[in-house]
């Protein structure tokens, strides 16, 4: 078999390859997320499920009432995990996310809403289901680390 003809192919196996997207990796995660504007509708979605979804009750009242600041917070800093600009520090000081939401009262249950609400949010968007998994495993160890009760 000449491979020159088959180049998406093994040369060994002959098993096709495929591309697996990057994330993680300079802003590939931001341009996967739809850039700045994809990351607000990301967030706009996931406090929409953090305000109707009963399970989510308790964490939404952690919350102030007006969410004006909490989706100005939550965008600005998922844009720079993502590898977008780096803004949070410059806005709202330096941050360590276990040590913000350490006055809270943050269970297993809690946590676990904030995910429903942000697989939520992620899976109304026009994402890519590997980016979908990617951005939940990646979000599930900040949410493990600001538990501070069983």
């Amino acid at each position: 078999m000449n491979n020159s003809e088959y180049p998406e192919q093994d040369e060994i196996s002959g098993v096709k390859k495929t591309q697996a997207p990057v994330y993680g990796v300079g802003d590939s995660t931001l341009q996967a997320a739809g850039g700045e504007q994809g990351v607000k509708k990301l967030v706009d979605a996931f406090y929409y499920y953090m305000d109707t979804i009963p399970v989510a009750a308790k964490v939404r009242a952690m919350h102030n009432p007006d969410l004006s600041e909490s989706k100005a917070k939550l965008t600005t800093f998922l844009i720079g995990w993502m590898g977008g600009p780096s803004r949070y520090a410059e806005l709202y000081g330096s941050i360590n996310i276990p040590g913000a939401h350490s006055h809270l009262d943050i269970g297993l249950e809690e946590k676990n809403a904030w995910l429903l609400c942000m697989q939520k949010a992620l899976d109304d968007q026009p994402y890519e289901e590997t980016f979908k998994r990617y951005v939940m495993v990646q979000l599930s160890f900040p949410a493990e680390m600001c538990r501070n009760r069983r």
